[in-house]
């Protein structure tokens, strides 16, 4: 198996993966999954497209990911790895798509209007 690359998106994160058959290391811009994500919470999103496909430890994954926060930039990451492995075995696209790991989110954070405190707050209303 050569190396798969693919990409993700969520709010402002772009991550860039790099997946290949191997013993199960994720690296993460240079640094392992422990170190970057100590929130076991978004651990299980990162492992949740290789528990689905039964393929937990098979494969080696790099990724590069900047912009955002934690949150978004594991969504992003999540959505790349779904990417990835629909890529090398089509089979496993129904089972990802039925967890809707096969989306990208649309939702983005609504630019702050002028006169308004921020995208929908008002500044505070004095009738006298």
């Amino acid at each position: 198996m050569e190396v798969k690359n693919t990409s993700g998106r969520r709010k402002k994160s772009i991550a860039r993966i790099y997946l290949k058959e191997g013993s199960g290391k994720f690296e993460i811009n240079k640094r392992d999954l422990e170190n970057y994500f100590p929130d076991p919470i978004l651990r299980y999103k990162l492992n949740q497209p290789f528990a689905l496909t039964e393929t937990e430890g098979k494969y080696d994954v790099k990724v590069n990911v900047r912009g955002g926060g934690i949150t978004g930039q594991a969504e992003a990451i999540r959505l790349a790895l779904s990417k990835a492995l629909v890529e090398e075995n089509p089979e496993w696209k129904p089972v990802l798509k039925a967890d809707g790991l096969m989306t990208r989110d649309p939702r983005m954070v609504e630019r702050k209007k002028f006169g308004q405190k921020k995208a929908r707050k008002k500044f505070q209303f004095s009738k006298r």
